[in-house]
């Protein structure tokens, strides 16, 4: 077994503790600057405030000042911060990582440099030193994964995305277990351009729910389901639209990455639940309220997303292609009001 660290203790780094640990490796777990009540509670009772869920007492806790010392003998590393932290996390992991540690990642997002979409494996990588980056190809995982539910062993399959299949091997060795099923691709970018779009895509689907309550409905067999679906089937083909452009498999949509993922966020994410207050009328600023300060990725993609239009990167897809992404970014980062255009969806 290995000594692994993740650094980040938030619900999804911790839950993926839990598997790992019972994998039987020496689990370090690092919180980053904004953990420190985390880390406290991990060190005095083994309580996740936020997973409200004891943890196994094996898992040991370190607070960010503490990483050197929790760095020592580490075999493999994973990055469990948010996509706003990657930069952080890549700082902090540099002076530490050899050139024969693998490093993964469960963080999900794209980044914008210029006029190119850069996935998060590639931007870790480029913050690693000149000898270590050579030899160091971070690997990411994707797919459907509530962090409270893998943090109770709920069984869970993940996609594990990286461009040294010698790497992907031993991680996915590594991380395997009797509930957690890791399955590997090279599709780095099919796989990474879907697990960051479901997030934006999942709060458009979501807007149904709203809608429904809006109206006067309730949950139940009879609500606007029809129009969620007809939204998720759109959101699956421009999805595809993208991974394609950017030189994915379009094909990895429909997995575990894509459809998968998609489905997760939407009906057990909180990306869905924010999708669903916008859909009640709330504004952007109420419906981030109302979400009591939980992170909210599917923002942050959209803005990214916006000015990767705006500089030129996605090239020839423009609004008839994308209609869908478009009017999910005239309402969460614009204002305007949930009126899915439903006469674009599905144009050839």
């Amino acid at each position: 077994m290995a000594t692994l660290l993740i650094l980040g203790a938030g619900m999804m780094g911790t839950a993926l503790a839990v598997p790992l640990f019972d994998r039987g490796h020496d689990v370090r777990l690092v919180g980053t600057h904004l953990d420190d009540d985390i880390v406290a509670s991990l060190k005095q009772s083994s309580v996740h405030p936020k997973l409200k869920l004891e943890i196994p007492r094996g898992i040991r806790p370190f607070f960010h000042h503490e990483l050197a010392r929790a760095a020592e003998g580490v075999e493999l590393w994973a990055l469990g911060v948010s996509s706003a932290g990657i930069t952080w996390a890549t700082e902090r992991l540099a002076p530490h990582v050899r050139r024969d540690t693998p490093v993964f990642m469960i963080t999900k997002g794209l980044v914008l440099e210029g006029q190119k979409l850069l996935t998060l494996p590639d931007v870790v990588r480029s913050g690693l030193p000149d000898d270590v980056r050579s030899a160091v190809h971070p690997a990411a995982v994707a797919g459907p994964c509530i962090a409270g539910e893998l943090a109770r062993r709920v069984p869970t399959c993940v996609v594990l995305a990286g461009r040294d299949k010698v790497a992907l091997t031993k991680i996915a060795d590594a991380i395997r277990g009797p509930y957690y099923h890791p399955f590997p691709t090279t599709d780095v970018v099919g796989a990474e351009v879907s697990a960051a779009l479901k997030n934006a895509y999942a709060m458009g689907i979501g807007f149904a729910a709203g809608l429904h309550e809006k109206a006067g409905g309730t949950p139940g067999s009879v609500a606007m389901h029809n129009l969620e679906s007809a939204t998720m089937a759109q959101a699956v083909l421009e999805m595809r639209r993208i991974v394609a452009h950017l030189g994915g498999d379009p094909d990895t949509v429909s997995g575990l990455a894509g459809v998968g993922d998609l489905d997760v966020t939407t009906n057990g994410g909180r990306t869905g639940r924010f999708g669903r207050f916008l859909g009640l009328g709330l504004t952007r600023d109420e419906a981030i309220g109302a979400m009591e300060g939980a992170t909210l990725e599917c923002l942050e993609i959209l803005a990214v997303m916006e000015a990767a239009f705006r500089g030129g990167a996605l090239g020839s897809l423009d609004e008839r292609d994308l209609p869908l992404l478009h009017h999910m970014f005239a309402v969460a980062l614009h204002g305007a009001p949930v009126r899915l255009p439903l006469e674009r969806f599905f144009a050839a």
